[in-house]
């Protein structure tokens, strides 16, 4: 019993415990204020009615993680909803960052990075664009989850309901949208896979079915049944694409993606992250200061020192790509299960504000 409590109570009261908000909490649950820059999905392809389902499913997820935060979808391709027009429409107030885009893409992409780029670039608002939404653990469990959703693993959780017999693959390809960079990733996210099934993974380009291919012949020198676990959201390939690589490489191939609730988890992190940078906290912070000496001088405009505008900047976050990686032909299972491991770096540290100019 301690000195101060209480010598008449019967037992010592215990204070209340809580759980602390934002991404103390949760690496996908963020605290933000109400006038939080727009998170931009910018989703390969065009709007076709598959792909805006995905990305308006993803949206409302994203939307649910970032509360404050206005969440808006632009496709690369076409003339509905297009990513020039919906960065267009946001407001631009000042020096104040007016959206981050995030690429609908579980790994690097050039044509569409640079279509991305390209967008932001005509855009008159400040804007930052993120890195895409892998290497993560959060993607070796979707793909976990997908191919046990069509018989071609065990569930991913006991409490599950496994429908797994013979039909389940005794090994898997990763399948990655991109290009040597892609796979490269996706070779980070194949080793975190095998560490959850047990059994021999390799990492190849759909782009590539001769890649397909070649790792499908490498793993049957070792399993007999492979399938195919495409690390694609969906709108990346044309429809049909997959079953198409799937019946050249005699594969059994598990569904995209799609709008697991990794993927809009995913998007949430890359947008906290993005805002985390250090150079977009000063970004924000030089806009609102220039805004406060703008309303308290009676309509004078701040000086150019005080409202420099800064160029578009692209978030660099640590990922797990820098880590060795073995070759796609190894056949990886370590012990540990990644589900449970902590976040990347890039979840840290809530930005700390630059400080104000001084007044004029």
């Amino acid at each position: 019993m301690s000195a101060d409590q209480d010598p008449g109570a019967v037992l010592p009261v215990r204070t209340s415990r809580y759980r602390r908000t934002g991404r103390h909490r949760s690496a996908h649950q963020l605290s933000l204020p109400s006038d939080s820059p727009a998170l931009v999905l910018a989703v390969p392809g065009s709007a076709r009615p598959e792909s805006i389902d995905v990305a308006e499913h993803i949206a409302d997820m994203a939307a649910a993680s970032c509360p404050g935060a206005e969440v808006r979808i632009g496709f690369l391709r076409g003339n509905q909803d297009h990513l020039d027009d919906v960065l267009a429409d946001l407001v631009i107030q000042d020096d104040t960052l007016a959206g981050v885009v995030v690429p609908l893409l579980p790994f690097p992409n050039p044509e569409v990075d640079q279509a991305i780029s390209e967008s932001v670039a005509a855009a008159e608002a400040q804007l930052l664009i993120a890195d895409p939404l892998g290497p993560h653990p959060l993607l070796a469990e979707a793909l976990h989850a997908r191919l046990a959703d069509v018989g071609l693993a065990r569930a991913a959780r006991v409490g599950r309901i496994s429908i797994v017999t013979e039909t389940a693959a005794d090994g898997v390809i990763v399948g990655a949208v991109g290009g040597e960079e892609a796979v490269q990733a996706a070779e980070v996210v194949a080793v975190l896979l095998a560490s959850r099934l047990t059994t021999p993974v390799a990492a190849a380009s759909l782009n590539d079915p001769g890649s397909i291919k070649d790792a499908a012949t490498r793993l049957r020198q070792a399993v007999p049944r492979v399938a195919l676990a495409p690390c694609m959201v969906g709108p990346e390939l044309t429809s049909g694409t997959l079953e198409a690589i799937a019946a050249l490489t005699s594969t059994d191939c598990a569904p995209p993606l799609g709008s697991h609730p990794a993927v809009g988890q995913l998007v949430a992190i890359r947008y906290g992250a993005a805002l985390a940078d250090p150079q977009i906290a000063a970004m924000v912070a030089r806009g609102k200061t220039a805004s406060a000496h703008l309303a308290t001088s009676n309509g004078d405009a701040p000086s150019a020192s005080h409202a420099e505008t800064p160029p578009t900047i692209t978030a660099e976050t640590p990922t797990a790509s820098t880590a060795e990686t073995p070759p796609a032909s190894a056949a990886v299972a370590p012990p540990a299960d990644p589900a449970d491991a902590q976040p990347a770096s890039e979840e840290g540290a809530e930005p700390q504000p630059a400080p104000a100019p001084p007044a004029q």
